[in-house]
């Protein structure tokens, strides 16, 4: 595996696994994971490597009935990085995570109000199932916004300073 690859895959695992430790309820990386992997890994490899990443620490946390959401919203988020190919800027990377962090509360609680048997399933339910998450929303836009600064500057960092890291040119 060439260093570039290396570095980009061993920081996904490295990120999905930093949803092992202790961190505020939603304050997590997998929106960001998303977003890197699909702005710098070709498309197969920008949904299997992180999914991969994710079903090891779901192992770990625990598997749920709204994981397939879950993944779906994620692999979402990876096709919304595939716009920052090439375009990688602060302002780009910002927009993409909170627009990510959007996406990913609309799906999952969506999910939340059609398949579990906490809200009814009228319109008001679905408004009380989203009023009911916003305070998990803000953690869930930290944290995307954070783990993004994390892996799209620390990415871009070492692309900078160390050549075996740098695209390659041609």
């Amino acid at each position: 595996m060439k260093p570039r690859m290396a570095l980009l895959v061993s920081m996904i695992f490295a990120a999905a696994a930093l949803r092992l430790l202790p961190h505020p309820s939603n304050f997590e990386p997998i929106g960001a994971l998303a977003l890197f992997a699909g702005a710098h890994l070709e498309k197969r490899r920008a949904f299997l490597i992180p999914i991969l990443a994710m079903l090891l620490s779901d192992a770990v946390i625990g598997f749920h009935s709204q994981l397939p959401l879950v993944y779906s919203a994620f692999g979402l988020i990876a096709c919304m990085g595939f716009s920052l190919k090439g375009r990688v800027t602060a302002s780009a990377v910002t927009l993409s995570a909170f627009a990510a962090s959007l996406l990913f509360f609309a799906v999952t609680n969506l999910g939340v109000w059609a398949f579990d048997s906490l809200y009814p399933h009228t319109m008001t339910g679905l408004i009380a199932c989203y009023v009911a998450a916003l305070p998990f929303f803000a953690n869930s836009v930290a944290g995307t916004l954070f783990y993004s600064a994390v892996l799209f500057g620390g990415f871009a960092l070492a692309e900078r300073k160390l050549p075996a890291f740098a695209p390659a040119q041609g």
